[in-house]
C-alpha cells in the first residue's frame, strides 16, 4: 500500500514501444537502474510497460541506442493531477471551499436537546449551560470537557442531582436527573363520602369510615353513603372517609343524527416544493408559484445529511401540496342511528368517567324526518357516584 501511494505521489506513465530493437531496450534499461513494471507485448510488434516519470526522462538515451520509438498511452499520479487542476482553478477552488465549509458547519452546536427533566424549565437549563459556553451557533473546540461540563451544571441547577452531557456531532444532549422528593400529602379535613347522582348501588368499599348504605340499594343525590363519624357517645370520633362506591346511573339522551356525511376526498392532483435545508434555514430550489388548490392538505418530509455518527446541518426539504374535496355521502337509517348512537355513548362516557360502563341501553323513541334520525335513548350506567361533603359538627346520624 505504501508503494503505491509513492508511485502516485511521484506519477506513473504507461508507454508503447514500436520499432527498433524492443527487448534490448528493457535490457539496457534495468541494466541502468530503471524500474519498469508491467511489461507485456500487445501485438507482434508493440511492447508496453510503466515507469516513473522520472525514469521515463532517463529512458530517451537508450531509445537512441535501440532505435525504438514509445508512445505514451496513459497518465496517473499526482504530478498529473496537479497540472488539471492548474487548468481548473475555480473548480479546484470550489472543492477546496466546499470542504472547508463542511468542516467549519460541523464544527458548530447546531442544536441542545434537553432531556429528563420535570421541575426545571428548558430555559432553566439553557441559561446554566449558556454561562458555561454551550449555545447553539458555538465552536465545538471552544467547549468544556463534557465531565467538567456536567459537574458545573449540577452545581449551578440545585434541582438536579446529576446531568450528562453527549456531543453528537453538531447536536448536544443534556440530559437530567432531578432531585426526588416524596409526595408531600394534603391537609384534609374530616368528611362524609355521599351520592353524586340517584343510584342503585352495585359495590362499596370502605377504607376509613362508616358505610351505611349496602349492595342493591337505592340512593338519592346527596345521600351519605360512607360517613366520616364513627363509634358512639363519648367515644364518638370524626375522620376522613375514604373508599368507593359504584352504582348504576341512568342518563337519558335525544339522539338526531343525519342521512349525510361529509368526506374528505383527494383528487390526485398535487404540487411539490423542495428547499435546501442549510442550518435552521430552508431555501426553497423548486415548486415556485402560488398555490392553485382551494382546499388542499399539506404533507413534509425532511432529510438531514449525516456521516457516520455525524449529523451535519445540511439537508432537504419535501413539501408537498395534496388538492382535496368534500364529498356528501349518503347514510341509510341503520348508519345513521349506529353514527348518533356512537356520538352519544361518547358523550356519556365523558360525563360518568373514565371508568364507567354502559350496562345496558333502551332506545325509547325513533323516527326519521328532514333528512335526520331522531332518537331518545335511555343509557344505564355502572359508574363511581361518590363525592365528598365536609363533615360539620352534627347532633347525631
Amino acid at each position: 500500500m505504501d508503494g503505491q501511494w509513492l508511485q502516485w505521489m511521484r506519477g506513473m506513465v504507461t508507454v508503447q514501444v514500436r520499432g527498433g530493437e524492443p527487448e534490448q531496450l528493457v535490457n539496457r534499461a534495468l541494466k541502468g537502474g530503471l524500474q519498469l513494471s508491467s511489461i507485456q507485448w500487445t501485438s507482434a510488434d508493440k511492447l508496453q510497460f510503466e515507469l516513473s516519470v522520472n525514469d521515463f526522462f532517463r529512458l530517451r538515451e537508450h531509445l537512441k541506442e535501440t532505435g525504438c520509438r514509445v508512445h505514451v498511452t496513459k497518465r496517473t499520479g499526482m504530478p498529473f493531477w496537479l497540472v488539471k487542476m492548474q487548468k481548473r482553478k475555480l473548480f479546484a477552488a470550489g472543492i477546496i471551499l466546499f470542504f472547508v465549509g463542511v468542516y467549519l458547519l460541523s464544527s458548530l452546536v447546531w442544536s441542545i436537546e434537553v432531556k429528563g427533566n420535570m421541575k426545571l424549565t428548558d430555559e432553566q437549563i439553557y441559561a446554566a449551560a449558556k454561562q458555561e459556553g454551550l449555545f447553539p451557533m458555538q465552536w465545538t473546540f471552544r467547549l468544556q470537557d463534557t465531565d467538567i461540563m456536567s459537574k458545573r451544571l449540577v452545581s449551578k441547577l440545585p434541582g438536579a442531582t446529576w446531568i450528562g452531557v453527549e456531543r453528537k456531532g453538531t447536536k448536544v444532549i443534556i440530559q437530567v436527573v432531578e432531585t426526588t422528593e416524596p409526595d408531600k400529602q394534603e391537609l384534609q379535613n374530616p368528611r362524609h363520602l355521599v351520592a353524586s347522582a340517584d343510584a342503585v348501588v352495585t359495590e362499596i368499599y370502605t377504607e376509613k369510615g362508616r358505610a351505611v348504605v349496602k349492595k342493591n340499594m337505592k340512593v338519592r343525590e346527596g345521600q351519605t353513603l360512607i360517613s366520616g363519624t364513627i363509634g358512639g357517645g363519648a367515644y364518638t370520633q370524626t375522620v376522613v372517609a375514604k373508599g368507593s362506591v359504584r352504582g348504576l346511573v341512568w342518563y337519558e339522551y335525544d339522539i338526531a343524527s343525519p342521512l349525510t356525511q361529509q368526506t374528505k376526498v383527494y383528487t390526485g392532483e398535487k404540487k411539490t416544493k423542495w428547499y435546501a435545508m442549510i442550518g435552521g434555514r430552508a431555501l426553497q430550489v423548486s415548486g415556485f408559484g402560488s398555490n392553485p388548490f382551494e382546499t388542499f392538505e399539506t404533507v413534509v418530509y425532511e432529510e438531514q445529511a449525516a456521516w457516520r455518527n455525524w449529523h451535519l446541518p445540511l439537508g432537504r426539504l419535501k413539501k408537498t401540496i395534496m388538492e382535496v374535496r368534500t364529498e356528501e355521502r349518503e347514510l341509510t337509517e341503520e348508519e345513521a342511528k349506529s353514527a348518533g348512537m356512537q356520538q352519544a355513548k361518547a358523550n356519556v362516557m365523558l360525563k360518568a368517567g373514565t371508568d364507567a360502563v354502559i350496562r345496558n341501553e333502551i332506545v325509547l323513541h325513533e323516527k326519521t324526518d328532514n333528512g335526520k334520525v331522531y332518537m331518545k335513548v335511555h343509557f344505564e350506567v355502572e359508574q363511581s357516584i361518590v363525592k365528598e361533603m365536609p363533615l360539620v359538627q352534627m347532633q347525631g346520624e
